[in-house]
């Protein structure tokens, strides 16, 4: 509502209210005031027309001052709303000459690209021609080279991958070379000092012993007694050992054969004893049977805390001193098991101690690494696998485990501890005279030997020599280079560990030699 208006509104509230209040008044006193009233009705009148005249006025000017206000106001706000107009033509034409000039850059870059692809479709052009001449002048030089050298582009091509080829079989011997060259300088001599005063600080007997065992008679006349009114005696006793009873022409001797070398010693003391005796009857077979029995377990526990006490083992499960003990009469290539185990115990514990191990520990590792040995005839399985099983059950060391397993190379060594017991097994199983090997087992040892080493590519011939300890290995000169060579014995040595079990090493020279012979007439 404007301000010219409201004050109208009030003027005419204000008469209207006065002349209420008139006529009220008029009312209440009319009786008692008429005169009075009427006297002051014209100049009430007369004050209403001049309160009215001047309201109006007065609203005029009102109007008159909000219609100055209003039209400065609607100029300012013309002028303000002018310089925004003005400033965004102003900005409108700064962008227009912005973007005019931006399309004159790209229209001159268009032309310029433009331009720049004539010249690349000219120079493309032009190379196509030049590719295609240097394509015919490359074809037109290769027939000549196949014209000069005699060969073709694949005969080229593989001559270029043969002397290729020899150039990295030459840097790969080198190679090879240098790295076992290096591998040996830094390794050897530890090693052979370690290896060398452990062996030369052990020596420890060794026995070998066979699946028989030959009993002693004082004369002919006992075999009859031994084998009784139609063979009793013998057959009983044969039942009581599970061992055989050979009673052959042999002057004066029993020969007793069995696999398990504990039936064969309990037979021969039973048999000793019934000798001894003179009274040989089925009873006293069984008796005598029996003693034979108790006497070997009492050897078997006592051989086994005698091999803890000399090798200084301590607190070792009772079962495993009886198996220890079980040990004596087992035999692996002619090898006491027992006397190994304590030659391993010892060799284990002189190179812990040079190496600054654990010495006890890597001592009870070597005597119980063949532990399962002592029942493997009785039970399926390696006697690695049973000796870790037996360790297991027995309470020992999971590096004790280990070293059980590990020993033959079925797992991963997770100690040196392990590493030890592996160089000392073979060590003790190598050494020249520890073991014996039968006849045709050695034989078929060099023949494999030969046959694996003649399946090479490129080898004349092969002999095996020094007892299958070495190997010499002739090879053609014009198939195997000098580089060759070195690859050669490598790929046989890698071949003969994998496919052929041996004791020790065995040594591979690989000789290339050109003869040529000519006849003075």
């Amino acid at each position: 509502m404007s301000p010219l208006i409201a004050l109208i509104v009030g003027i005419a509230s204000f008469v209207i209210g006065a002349v209420i209040s008139g006529i009220v008044f008029w009312n209440v006193g009319i009786s008692n005031h008429k005169k009075k009233y009427e006297a002051t009705v014209g100049s009430a009148e007369q004050r209403s027309r001049e309160i009215i005249e001047e309201g109006l006025k007065l609203a005029e000017e009102k109007k008159r001052e909000a219609l100055l206000e209003a039209k400065e106001e609607n100029l300012k706000f013309k002028r303000e709303a002018e310089a925004e107009a003005k400033e965004r033509r102003n900005e409108v034409q700064r962008y227009e000459k912005r973007v005019i000039a931006k399309e004159e850059a790209i229209d001159k870059k268009a032309e310029a690209l433009e331009k720049r692809d004539q010249k690349l479709a000219s120079k493309e052009q032009q190379l196509d021609k030049k590719l295609q001449e240097a394509t015919e002048a490359h074809e037109q030089q290769l027939k000549e080279l196949e014209r000069i050298s005699g060969l073709t582009s694949e005969q080229a091509r593989e001559y270029l991958y043969k002397s290729v080829e020899e150039d990295v079989k030459h840097d790969t011997a080198v190679m090879i070379k240098d790295l076992e060259a290096q591998a040996r300088e830094e390794a050897d001599k530890k090693a052979r000092d370690i290896v060398v005063t452990a062996i030369q600080r052990c020596a420890a007997d060794h026995v070998a012993e066979s699946t028989i065992s030959v009993v002693p008679l004082p004369s002919d006349e006992m075999k009859g007694r031994i084998i009784g009114r139609e063979g009793r005696n013998i057959r009983t006793l044969e039942t009581m050992t599970g061992v055989e009873l050979i009673i052959d022409d042999t002057p004066e001797a029993v020969v007793l054969s069995g696999f398990d070398p504990i039936r064969r010693e309990v037979a021969r003391i039973a048999l000793e004893r019934l000798i001894a005796d003179g009274r040989i009857h089925p009873a006293r077979i069984e008796e005598m049977v029996e003693k034979a029995q108790k006497e070997v377990d009492t050897m078997i526990r006592e051989e086994g805390e005698n091999a803890a006490l000399e090798v200084g083992v301590h607190g070792l499960h009772p079962e495993l001193i009886k198996l220890l003990g079980r040990m004596k009469f087992r035999t692996s290539y002619g090898q006491n098991a027992l006397k190994h185990s304590i030659e391993v115990a010892h060799l284990s514990g002189l190179i812990a101690s040079e190496m600054g191990i654990d010495v006890r520990m890597a001592k009870r590792a070597g005597l119980l690494h063949d532990i399962g040995k002592s029942v493997d005839h009785e039970q399926e399985g390696t006697h690695v696998q049973l000796g870790a099983d037996l360790c297991r059950k027995y309470k020992e060391n999971a590096l004790i485990v280990n070293a059980v397993e590990s020993h033959h190379g079925d797992v991963e060594p997770q100690s040196l501890v392990a590493c030890i017991v592996q160089a000392a097994d073979t060590i003790s199983a190598a050494r020249p005279g520890a073991r014996r090997e039968t006849l045709e087992t050695y034989t078929q040892r060099l023949k494999q030997l030969e046959d694996i080493s003649n399946s090479f590519k490129g080898v004349d011939k092969s002999f095996a020599i020094q007892a299958g300890r070495e190997v010499r290995v002739m090879v053609v000169p014009e198939q195997i280079s000098d580089d060759d060579m070195v690859i050669l014995a490598r790929d046989l040595s890698k071949k003969i560990e994998a496919e052929l079990e041996y004791p020790g090493q065995i040594k591979i020279n690989v000789i290339r030699e050109s003869r040529v012979t000519e006849y003075a007439k």
